[in-house]
């Protein structure tokens, strides 16, 4: 292994140098599973569910080779690696890559630049992730400590949601129904749902604590298409990161995680001897949506409890307490301060949620079951965005025209009151306009972008992913978005990759486009997601030799 070590960094002297390189093999696999008394076939990575643990340490480079075993497209995304000049491998089909096509294999390389903390990597095509995701966990570099007290033991805690169908067939009947996505059959954490499920008693995680002791939890919400509540049973948890950046410490009694949110949570075990229960419920904020509300339950048991004994049950707030969920995003603040851009040179306001068009189906009773017999979409700036038919970043690097335009708003076409108003009411018909847009962005520039919630259909938190970047969330509110009235931390707000922009309200976030490539930038609900929630923005090259993007890698995958 090590002269293929010496032969690669050989090869790569263009890339920013990790200090070792750590090399992993992923086999997309179909995996034979029982749950919820159901017996089905799965995708996995090398037949592991959740798949396996990519473990690092700042500044290392990650090789990854997958291989798809599967008759179905795959591709990973290293979800919240920033991905510095290594655009080509950030895994969002259609967008930087065309899918991994059955039998095929492709090679992610990348280097984990600045970055430690608790990351995640999902399948990203279709609705694929509901089972193939795993953990990334990056250390510190040698002999630096973290910043809070060393806990006696750390353990990795994915929320998920399990499904019974195919999802890839799921997904494409829902599109074709026009209407709304059914609930998932349950929620699991770890790949458990617990004993709340049928045939689950013991399909059920379990962390044994030594009294006294302290632990850090790497939770991780993996879940499809809902937000989720944690809570132990009469333990307190403090957030220690948030996204894979230090926070100050802040102790609450659960937190709220959408998908595509990490979060480091500590625990000391100070009660009593016993088993408590660990506990994920949803957080739904929209109106008239049907959801899985029965918890997964995994135990926080004590050495000395009684085996068989009940779990002490853990209190989760009711699934639509808007207030639980402000309150933790109150707590968030950056270790220190930060350098957050003052000065602005790209301002976006980007309205998000989800949209109702006219039926154009000759059998509406089969194809528009949405609101008003329309169908359902979801837009940003009222586009809904549609994936190409071969990856952005291909035409754009090798300009190749005619598969997206450089046309992204920077606004709506219209203000109106977004949050208690529609702006056309032939069935909600918002008239969202279909488009492969993209909106271009100079290198260097200090941006903003403003995420604006619509009440159209129904108000509703959206958990806004952006490719490429972490970015400071400079200010939140509810209603409409008003500069005048606006409360801004520029000090020490948090760092994040996923923000959740209030129910019926909006979010400010800030970074400097100083890493070129084509980004996504889409709700992670993935509903949403399908119907269009998404945009892309493409960063130009700098001047220097450093900001610029490199080829494209040889084994690429074709569309």
């Amino acid at each position: 292994m090590s002269s293929y070590l010496l032969v690669f960094h050989a090869v790569a002297h263009e890339w920013p140098g990790g200090r070792s390189t750590r090399i992993y093999d992923f086999k997309v696999q179909t995996l034979r599973v029982t749950k919820l008394c159901n017996t089905k076939e799965i995708v996995t990575i090398n037949k592991k569910f959740p798949g396996p643990v990519v473990y690092a340490q700042e500044d290392d480079r990650i090789i990854v080779k997958v291989t798809n075993e599967t008759p179905y497209n795959a591709t990973i995304h290293w979800h919240g690696v920033r991905q510095k000049l290594s655009c080509w491998f950030d895994g969002p089909s259609y967008i930087t890559q065309c899918p991994i096509q059955a039998g095929q294999t492709f090679t992610y390389e990348f280097t984990l630049v600045k970055q430690k903390g608790t990351f995640f990597w999902h399948a990203h095509v279709s609705w694929l992730r509901a089972t193939v995701y795993g953990a990334i966990v990056v250390y510190p570099k040698t002999r630096v400590p973290y910043p809070f007290k060393h806990p006696y033991e750390e353990h990795i805690v994915i929320l998920g949601e399990y499904w019974l169908r195919d999802v890839v067939q799921l997904e494409q009947q829902v599109l074709a129904s026009g209407g709304a996505s059914p609930p998932a059959d349950a929620f699991t954490i770890n790949g458990h749902p617990g004993p709340n499920y049928n045939c689950s008693n013991n399909d059920v995680y379990k962390i044994d604590v030594v009294p006294g002791k302290t632990y850090l939890l790497r939770l991780i919400n993996a879940g499809l298409n809902m937000e989720n509540f944690f809570a132990i049973a009469y333990h307190k948890l403090t957030i220690v990161e948030a996204d894979a950046e230090y926070t100050k410490p802040f102790t609450t009694d659960r937190v709220m995680l959408g998908p595509g949110q990490t979060m480091n949570v500590l625990v000391t075990a100070d009660q009593p001897i016993g088993k408590y229960s660990m506990a994920m419920g949803p957080y739904m904020s929209a109106q008239n949506v049907s959801f899985q509300n029965i918890s997964a339950i995994a135990y926080f048991q004590y050495l000395g409890a009684v085996p068989n004994s009940l779990s002490l049950p853990a209190k989760l707030p009711s699934f639509n307490d808007n207030l639980a969920v402000k309150t933790v995003m109150d707590g968030l603040r950056s270790l220190n301060p930060v350098n957050v851009p003052k000065e602005i040179d790209t301002s976006l306001f980007v309205t998000v949620g989800l949209n109702v068009n006219r039926c154009r189906s000759k059998t509406p009773r089969r194809n528009c079951q949405g609101m008003n017999n329309g169908t359902f979409a979801a837009s940003m700036n009222n586009i809904s965005f549609v994936k190409p038919t071969i990856s952005i970043l291909e035409s754009y690097y090798k300009k190749i025209g005619g598969h997206f335009t450089e046309d992204f708003p920077g606004a709506p076409l219209k203000f109106y009151d977004f949050v208690n108003g529609a702006p056309n009411n032939a069935p909600n018909n918002t008239q969202a306009i279909n488009g492969t847009r993209t909106k271009v962005i100079e290198f260097g520039s200090r941006v903003q972008i403003i995420f604006q919630d619509t009440g159209t259909v129904s108000t509703e938190n959206h958990p806004i992913h952006l490719h490429g970047y972490s970015f400071y969330v400079v200010g939140y509110g509810n209603g409409n978005f008003n500069p005048q009235t606006a409360n801004f931390n520029l000090i020490d707000p948090p760092y994040m990759n996923t923000i959740g922009v209030p129910v019926g309200g909006w979010a400010a976030i800030r970074f400097v486009a100083d890493n070129p490539g084509v980004w996504f930038m889409h709700c992670h609900l993935d509903i949403h997601q399908s119907w269009g929630l998404g945009g892309v923005l493409i960063v130009e090259n700098g001047k220097r030799e450093m900001e610029s993007l490199p080829h494209p890698p040889a084994d690429l995958p074709r569309c």
